[in-house]
């Protein structure tokens, strides 16, 4: 497994896919939808599995000494990956301004979503979806991707719409805290997005699996 998951990085991946991981520190933008960082990091995956198409690597892969599942888990251990590494630049934005910058006007005067945990789960579920639509999507055929990325597209955008719109709702001003404001809600909220991130990722993984020993390449 680990030969096929350093296949994947070293012959598979696109470099755009690792450029876009730095679109994690959009959580540090204010007057910006944040979560935009989040899809902009799944388009960088989605360059990826368009490059590989392109060279036929699925077929390259299948010939190698590998079960055909073995392929499926190499692909979402590396998706898997990337978005593990954006989280973390999140992450990171995401304490600077519960710390360092939480009292900045720039941040305070903003009226868009706080980058705060639950704007950390929120990009989690955003992931989630991207594997269980996209890649989930792209097993059925092995081949065909524009669909699914037409559906998760409109997914991200909806969760984005939805988790800006939230805090403007009376009663739910608490998800958009500053600081440490309601943090062990947060925490909560966040903890439930990491669920929902796995969940989607092992039952798309598990469909995807079944999809591709079906396929005839």
């Amino acid at each position: 497994m680990r030969n096929i998951l350093r296949k994947e990085m070293r012959l598979s991946a696109s470099v755009l896919s690792y450029l876009f991981i730095v679109f994690g520190l959009m959580f540090l933008l204010p007057g910006y939808p944040i979560l935009c960082g989040a899809f902009f990091v799944t388009l960088g995956i989605f360059q990826s599995f368009q490059a590989a198409r392109e060279a036929n690597d699925i077929l390259f892969s299948v010939l190698l000494p590998v079960a055909k599942k073995d392929v499926v888990k190499g692909k979402y251990l590396f998706v898997c990956l990337i978005e593990a590494c954006a989280l973390l630049l999140m992450a990171i934005s995401v304490i600077l301004r519960m710390t360092v910058f939480s009292e900045s006007d720039v941040y305070r005067s903003n009226a868009l979503m706080n980058a705060n945990p639950f704007a950390l789960g929120m990009a989690c579920v955003i992931f989630g979806l991207f594997n269980a639509l996209f890649i989930g999507g792209f097993f059925k055929t092995a081949y065909k991707f524009g669909r699914p990325f037409v559906s998760f597209i409109f997914a991200a955008f909806l969760v984005t719409f939805i988790a800006e719109a939230l805090h403007h709702m009376p009663g739910l001003g608490v998800l958009n805290a500053f600081g440490t404001d309601h943090i062990a809600l947060q925490f909560v909220l966040l903890a439930a997005s990491i669920a929902a991130f796995v969940l989607f990722t092992l039952l798309s993984y598990r469909k995807a699996r079944e999809n591709f020993e079906r396929i005839d390449l």
